[in-house]
């Protein structure tokens, strides 16, 4: 097995047999077969009327959106379409007209109206998509009173394991400020951290000596990173695909003494034939996908097991049903699940109830340090401890939005 962060044991007997008892005290709406159905009246005459979004300024990089479907009878449900520092995205009115009218329950047909839009290779018409058909599961969440992961499957796990990514709040990019707050985090009681010292990285027909110095910072970034938290805290790191094989399999050298528990994407996932090649090629894991849409985006990297691990976004890969297609896909070959998620709060709570059902899951991404209110942004409040997350246990994604806490940030 190559070095680094190993995938989570599959479960004994023993916890197995417990996760199904559990599973069969549930109350008969929130079974895997019968949860998404309406059970009453009421339930059956919710229809999708309204959508509005909400953005938020979180840093120069980054902005927050979040959509609200609301229904005809009051119901609100919440999903998360951030992309970057955009504060809007037109393509949600198109993707909205595929659940106007529909009752939220009938995710399979917005799914079908939708897709094809969605999978055109726009990011856009992808994210767009996927925030709806998160707002969807939050809403038949709420309608039958039960958490997204009781109507996929139940858990396996109440906790998750997570990430910080300390990229965006490492201003100054260099050894020192990546060391910084490296140390920051785990103090803060994260295990794990992920960083892309390569970003800004040159053409690679840029001058030798401009791309030899480059090479060298982030290097130097990512042994300053191993020096400040020590050999026991697991380092990620995000090459952003700047690389081709050969100068990504020479950086991979430089950084085994490193111990990198993966290797990411140091060329596009969507080049399978190169990926591979650079997997055959290093000692450390490789991870990527975070912007693919659908099976049909990361079955070749499955397939081929080109990767050790893939990182479907919920934001950008289909939403939550899609990724559960994406994670079992994968499971079949052997690759284990660390979902993409340098975003907000609700798109954490939706990765949350994602994770929490996932044989293959390895650990969820947490955008670190970006802001002191984050946590506050949602009730119940957002909470990392000891570098893990609980899934959220109220109904639909199990959080909302704190209004007083957006008007202050809006």
């Amino acid at each position: 097995m190559k070095k680094g962060r190993k995938t989570a044991q599959p479960l004994t007997r023993r916890q197995l047999v417990a996760a199904a008892g559990a599973a069969a005290s549930l109350p008969i709406a929130a079974s895997p077969v019968l949860a998404t159905q309406p059970s009453g009246a009421a339930e059956r005459s919710l229809r999708v009327e309204e959508m509005s979004l909400t953005s938020m300024r979180v840093s120069e990089r980054t902005a927050w959106m979040f959509v609200h479907l609301r229904t005809n009878r009051g119901l609100a449900g919440l999903g998360e379409c951030s992309v970057g520092n955009r504060r809007e995205l037109p393509a949600l009115n198109d993707a909205f007209e595929a659940a106007r009218g529909r009752p939220p329950f009938d995710i399979e047909a917005y799914r079908s109206a939708g897709r094809a839009r969605a999978a055109t290779g726009s990011l856009f018409e992808a994210t767009a998509f996927s925030a709806i058909e998160q707002a969807l599961w939050d809403l038949v969440g709420k309608a039958v009173d039960a958490p997204v992961h009781q109507l996929t499957g139940g858990l396996l796990r109440q906790s998750l394991p997570a990430y910080a990514n300390i990229n965006r709040v490492t201003r100054e990019r260099t050894p020192a400020a990546f060391a910084a707050n490296a140390r920051a985090a785990v103090e803060e009681g994260f295990t794990a951290i992920k960083a892309a010292p390569f970003d800004g990285f040159p053409a690679l027909d840029a001058p030798a000596s401009e791309v030899a110095a480059s090479a060298d910072l982030g290097v130097a970034c990512v042994e300053a990173i191993r020096s400040a938290v020590g050999p026991d805290v697991d380092i990620l790191i995000d090459c952003h695909s700047f690389f081709d094989v050969d100068l990504a399999i020479e950086i991979a050298g430089r950084l085994e003494p490193q111990d990198l528990a993966w290797y990411e994407e140091p060329v596009a996932p969507t080049d399978v034939a190169a990926t591979k090649a650079i997997e055959r090629g290093i000692e450390q894991r490789m991870a990527g996908g975070e912007f693919l849409f659908g099976i049909e985006g990361f079955g070749p990297l499955s397939r081929e097991q080109a990767v050790d691990v893939i990182m479907p976004d919920v934001k950008h890969c289909g939403g939550l049903h899609e990724a559960r297609k994406i994670a079992a896909v994968a499971e079949l070959d052997g690759v284990a699940v660390s979902p993409h998620n340098p975003s907000g709060p609700i798109a954490t709570a939706a990765s949350a109830q994602l994770c929490a059902g996932l044989a293959n899951f390895e650990i969820l991404e947490m955008q670190w340090g970006e802001a002191t209110w984050r946590g506050d942004l949602v009730e119940p409040p957002e909470r990392f401890e000891n570098g893990s997350i609980a899934v959220p246990e109220g109904p639909g994604l199990g959080v909302e939005l704190n209004q007083a806490v957006v008007r202050q940030h809006a």
